[in-house]
């Protein structure tokens, strides 16, 4: 059934038929009737949403063979979809989930979770009903959008001093040669802290992506999936040559465990091992500019660098001199 009411100085036409709503408004009556007409017939043709059918379960396990696969994060992403498969969320229809659901979803969650898991879930749940509204046609609109954020913590500014770096090369018995799995996690963190890549870069190298005479690497296999090479320094070449021509054969999961074993050894609080790139950034930034410090680490806004550049107040005015 349409409705035309005046709108002020112009015309609001409503349509609803089926179950299905639309409103509108135009500059003059005829163009408002005109609009509706053509609403209703839409309307009335079948229905192409499948959501009076389709549950929110349904549309996790599509996405997640048919997209989450195409991804480099597939392993994560999927883990996160069979739990959101856990939550009340999974047995609602498609057609019927609301933003009114979404947010009694969030504030469940964030007694549960931290604000950063929160949003990183509700990312997910945002990709997925935008890739049901446009691509598959299983909704009209996303209820994710428009749905207030948890606010996420700080990002951390965890720097690493010599005098840690060093107590836990012996808590890893590390002394200069690779002759076990620790003394690999040791020039692991060690290469981290020079050249600033992330493990999963650093544990995807291959011979062939090292180039020592010309002092770079060159990494395929990146977060962003952007490849670039890395420029090395003097002891980040000394220490890729240590490591080759075998590098670095233990597991990336091992090297975790054992990298926090490390730090509980050596008595060190808060620290993993992503602290490095917050070190080896900030320690960088020294002796490059900004353009040439985000095309070494990989980032396409330099603005970004601000997350990992940590340098103390007193460090700075050090060098004003």
């Amino acid at each position: 059934m349409a409705s035309i009411k005046k709108h002020g100085k112009k015309w609001r036409a409503q349509v609803e038929k089926n179950g299905r709503r639309a409103s509108k408004v135009l500059n003059t009556k005829s163009e408002a009737n005109e609009w509706a007409a053509t609403k209703e017939l839409e309307f009335a043709s079948p229905i192409k949403y499948v959501s009076k059918r389709k549950r929110v379960a349904d549309l996790f396990d599509r996405y997640a063979s048919e997209v989450s696969t195409t991804k480099k994060g597939e392993r994560w992403e999927v883990i996160r979809l069979n739990k959101l498969k856990r939550s009340w969320l999974a047995n609602l229809l498609v057609g019927e989930i609301s933003a009114k659901d979404i947010s009694k979803w969030r504030d469940e969650q964030l007694k549960l979770i931290s604000p950063a898991s929160v949003n990183r879930e509700m990312n997910l749940l945002s990709a997925v009903f935008q890739t049901a509204v446009k691509d598959w046609e299983w909704v009209e609109s996303n209820p994710v959008r428009g749905i207030t954020r948890p606010q996420s913590p700080k990002p951390r500014d965890r720097r690493i001093s010599q005098s840690e770096i060093d107590l836990i090369l012996d808590a890893l018995g590390y002394q200069g040669k690779i002759e076990t799995k620790k003394h690999q996690v040791a020039v692991m963190f060690l290469i981290a802290i020079e050249t600033a890549m992330r493990l999963g870069e650093i544990h995807s190298l291959s011979e062939s992506d090292i180039n020592l005479p010309g002092r770079y690497v060159t990494l395929s296999d990146t977060k962003n999936n952007d490849a670039r090479h890395v420029p090395l320094s003097m002891e980040a070449v000394r220490l890729f040559d240590l490591a080759l021509p075998d590098l670095f054969t233990v597991s990336k999961a091992s090297v975790s465990v054992l990298f926090r074993k490390s730090v509980a050894m050596a008595g060190i609080d808060n620290m993993t091992f992503h602290d490095s790139r917050h070190e080896a950034i900030t320690r960088l930034a020294r002796k490059l500019d900004v353009l040439d410090l985000a095309r070494m680490i990989g980032h396409r806004d330099p603005k970004s660098l601000m997350i990992y550049y940590n340098a103390t107040a007193t460090e700075i005015a050090g060098r004003l001199g």
